[in-house]
Order: C-alpha cells, then sequence, then structure tokens
C-alpha cells in the first residue's frame, strides 16, 4: 500500500500496516474514503445520546474503536510502539486518566471558560499520541463531545476545512498545536471557532 503522508502525521509502522482490514486497499485516497465512512457513523452514535462515562478510559478507547474498527484491527487499542511525538507508549493509560480527571476539574471548578476547556483537553489528547492512526481525527471529535455533551456548547469549526489533507487549514491547525505545546493556546482558541 502507498501512503503519503500529509505535515505533521505520523506515519505508520510495517506492524501497524499489517492491521489493516481491508486488504484491496492500495493508496492514501482509499483509505481516508474507507476511514471516513466509518468516522460518519461513529459520530451518528456518538451524538445520538449523551453517554454517561464520556471522560472515561473505556469511552476513549470505545470511540477509537467506533471511528476505525472496520478498516483496522488495533482500532480502540493504545499503540504499542514508539512514535514521533507523545508519551511513551507504556504510559499512555496513566497520561490519559491524568488528563481525564484534569478536564473533570477545570469543569467542575470553572477553571477556564468552556471553550478553552475542549481547546486543552484535545490538545492533550494530542500530545499524548494514543493511538497508532486517527489522533487527530479521535481528538477533535473528543472535544466536540465534550463541548455538546458536558458543557452544553456547539461544536467547533476546526477551520471549516478539512484537516486531513495537506493546505493551508491543516498549517493553521498545526502551527496551533505547536504554539498550545508552548502554552500559548491563543493561535487554538482562535482557530477551532474560525
Amino acid at each position: 500500500m502507498e501512503l503519503d503522508y500529509p505535515a505533521g502525521a505520523t506515519p505508520l509502522d510495517p506492524d501497524e500496516v499489517e492491521g489493516l482490514l481491508l486488504p484491496h486497499i492500495t493508496n492514501r485516497v482509499e483509505l481516508d474514503r474507507w476511514e471516513q465512512d466509518n468516522i460518519s457513523e461513529a459520530e451518528t452514535w456518538a451524538f445520538r445520546r449523551k453517554p454517561k462515562d464520556l471522560l472515561s478510559v473505556d469511552f476513549v478507547g470505545r470511540l477509537h474503536k467506533r471511528m476505525f474498527g472496520t478498516v483496522w484491527k488495533w482500532a480502540g487499542k493504545f499503540r504499542r510502539t514508539g512514535k514521533n511525538l507523545g508519551v511513551e507508549y507504556w504510559s499512555i493509560g496513566q497520561a490519559l486518566q491524568n488528563l481525564l480527571d484534569d478536564v473533570k476539574i477545570w469543569i467542575e471548578s470553572k477553571g477556564y471558560p468552556p471553550d478553552e476547556i475542549a481547546a486543552r483537553f484535545h490538545h492533550r489528547l494530542v500530545a499524548i499520541h494514543l493511538f497508532a492512526n486517527g489522533n487527530g481525527r479521535h481528538a477533535r471529535l473528543m472535544a466536540d463531545l465534550l463541548l455538546v455533551h458536558l458543557l452544553d456548547r456547539l461544536r467547533f469549526t476546526w477551520g471549516r476545512e478539512s484537516l486531513t489533507q495537506a493546505g493551508e487549514c491543516r498549517q493553521r491547525y498545526i502551527a496551533a498545536l505547536k504554539a498550545a505545546d508552548r502554552h500559548d493556546y491563543a493561535p487554538l482558541l482562535a482557530f477551532i471557532r474560525s
């Protein structure tokens, strides 16, 4: 399979590529189409009703499996390999639990405005890099679910363009994430509602 990755995307290891459930896929365009079909079904499922366990490790994995489960054998399972970003794979579970606990505190204490809670949540999910593939898409959907189900807000617009394809919108998104890495959330807060 020919996989060309847009800037900022994390390449799959050969073992992870072996987990593809659809052997007829031969390139990135076909893969993106199949993944998007799966993601659309997951969004319908996730927004249908408020999950009681949205801020749980179990739900985070379940959502990823719903988003990518018909495409990847390892969907919903934390990555088992090192990547060019993210925490060490063996500390993913603890880093995720710490984040979920932080978000609960932010909500209870009203420590940040709702958009900033969701933006910080999204940024840290991406930074932990839970899965072999689909981390940005998963983190964006998790942030949107947090907004809608727990913060009583509308979903983010995420630049109003596809972030899976290379282009100016994706460049602005990645630049905003890098600014957040330096604790400057202003670019991300501007981007998510643009």
